[in-house]
């Protein structure tokens, strides 16, 4: 028996705005149909191989901070924080202190982070910092 790991899934009022907020941020095209008033909505977005990012709607609004998040590895921070904060996206700040990393939301909460970029000595597949 094999085990695929298919999605990420984010609960949203919303699901086709948040799905094209993501969208333009890895500038990939929004898969699905139009929404159906009464229907259950779903985006995604495919990776080509990768779990898909599906965005589904729910009837409930957020109402605490997320326990799961995507982590963005960009090779300018700066440049990636200006760029998400122009489609939409703001910075908060749920605690985290004086780190290296910027804690953003997207157009309905939902929290990410924007990582520094890798030195030289490092590689992708080492923890965050």
């Amino acid at each position: 028996m094999t085990l695929r790991w298919q999605s990420i899934v984010v609960d949203c009022e919303n699901a086709q705005r948040v799905g094209e907020f993501w969208s333009a941020v890895f500038r990939l095209p929004l898969q699905g149909d139009p929404p159906v008033e009464g229907e259950d909505n779903e985006f995604w977005l495919d990776f080509g191989g990768g779990p898909d990012l599906l965005f589904i709607e729910v009837p409930e609004p957020k109402s605490v901070k997320d326990r799961l998040h995507i982590d963005l590895r960009p090779d300018d921070q700066a440049a990636e924080v200006a760029r998400l904060e122009a489609l939409g996206a703001r910075r908060v700040d749920i605690g985290q202190g004086d780190v290296t990393w910027v804690v953003m939301a997207d157009v309905e909460g939902n929290e990410f982070c924007v990582l520094r970029p890798l030195r030289e000595d490092e590689t992708a597949t080492q923890p965050p910092s």
